[in-house]
């Protein structure tokens, strides 16, 4: 061995020798501190001493509100919707005690702690269109707390505003009733004329969406598919009832439309099955139904993966609305976002606003902050659910009294 060689394994075998006395003074260090005082332990986030302290819900019409408080006064509002709002209420009352004393800022570790509480009821639901009020809440108060848009948590905006239906520029036409389990030529020819009239009202630079609802058979859908393309329909919505991988399959070998889906689906492992098997072009997850921001962050991620866009689904409040915009202000793959800001159906007048500008291309701006950007009237929320309120089944049938799909 040359004298260099000799050097260089001495500076070796020298530095070798450092790492272990490093690691072994570390450990050593470990030991000494004790497990409170040390930094490589505490996962709590000791920069802040607020807490969650209590909960207020509101039942109105559809919707079920949920308003957050801490000890600091900060709160943060969510809406809870597409279930039944009696145990929905009941339920979200009793998931406050996994949440009462908890720092507010660790919103995953909530997220989890409220999803894996109860076996039997992981992934149902109740259970998710709960935690998702729970956790936009979450949200909206941590960025009041920061005084920030929720989106400039989730990594900041990438992109300067947002394309929303319906506008001017952008319609989605319904199926205009529930089918039997075949179609007729009128009902065939009832679709067809009313996507050409919207495809004549938005013109050759606009889009037209279909939405199937769920509501057409698979094969009349296919008959109807064959018919639409001198209207280039932007997607076809919910093409098949969930619940069965292969009906979906068999469409997209069909349907030469891009197919969308997502709204009654779940969570990331709900729209997972999807993306491996190839039979949606667009995930249309609903911020309310699939588990609130932290999830639906994670679902917009996992489809940017298979290179598929989201064009978020989203009948809410401005809570929810706005939820589902912060999220899309943060991904890169964003095809459309639905927007409905005076559906009555869940908008009662006053009750929560949120400021929002349409430009003439049927885009909006980015929402507002801190938090969601939203204003609660909570001294007409709290009268309105005084009223007497009332749920009903929505139920339907087919025309030999048979029970239908949707």
């Amino acid at each position: 061995m040359t004298q260099r060689e000799q050097s260089g394994t001495l500076r070796r075998r020298e530095l070798l020798t450092g790492f272990g006395a490093m690691a072994a003074g570390a450990a050593f260090l470990n030991e000494a501190v004790g497990d409170e005082v040390n930094p490589a332990t505490q996962v709590v986030d000791r920069t802040s001493s607020i807490r969650i302290t209590a909960m207020k819900t509101y039942w109105v019409g559809p919707v079920v509100y949920v308003k957050i408080e801490t000890n600091h006064g900060i709160s943060g509002w969510g809406d809870l919707k597409g279930v039944d709002p009696r145990p929905a209420k009941v339920l979200v009352n009793s998931l406050f005690e996994l949440l009462e004393g908890e720092n507010p800022t660790r919103i995953e570790y909530l997220w989890q702690k409220l999803f894996r509480a109860h076996r039997n009821m992981r992934g149902g639901a109740l259970m998710v269109h709960s935690i998702a009020a729970i956790d936009i809440a979450l949200w909206d108060l941590v960025g009041k707390l920061w005084n920030v848009p929720v989106y400039r948590m989730l990594g900041g905006p990438t992109r300067d505003r947002i394309r929303v239906y319906h506008t001017d520029k952008a319609q989605k036409v319904p199926p205009h009733g529930i089918y039997e389990h075949s179609g007729t030529p009128t009902d065939i020819d009832r679709m067809v004329q009313a996507i050409a009239r919207a495809r004549e009202n938005v013109g050759h630079d606009g889009a037209v969406m279909f939405d199937a609802h769920s509501a057409v058979p698979p094969a009349t859908l296919i008959q109807l598919a064959s018919a639409l393309k001198p209207y280039d329909v932007l997607f076809i919505e919910e093409p098949a009832v969930p619940g069965n991988i292969e009906v979906f399959k068999r469409l997209k070998e069909h349907i030469n439309i891009p197919l969308a889906a997502g709204e009654r689906d779940r969570t990331l492992w709900g729209m997972l099955p999807y993306l491996q098997e190839g039979c949606l072009d667009i995930l249309q997850p609903d911020c309310n139904h699939t588990g609130g921001i932290s999830q639906m962050k994670k679902i917009a991620t996992l489809a940017e993966a298979y290179h598929v866009p989201i064009a978020p689904h989203c009948t809410a409040t401005f809570l929810g609305i706005a939820a589902s915009l912060h999220v899309v202000s943060s991904i890169p793959f964003l095809l459309i976002h639905e927007f409905y800001p005076q559906n009555a159906g869940f908008n009662v007048p006053g009750l929560t606003r949120m400021s929002y500008e349409l430009d003439k291309d049927g885009y909006i701006g980015l929402p507002p902050g801190p938090g969601l950007g939203v204003e609660v009237d909570e001294k007409l929320l709290q009268a309105e659910s005084l009223k007497p309120q009332s749920y009903r089944w929505p139920g339907a049938k087919l025309k030999d009294g048979s029970i239908a799909d949707y």
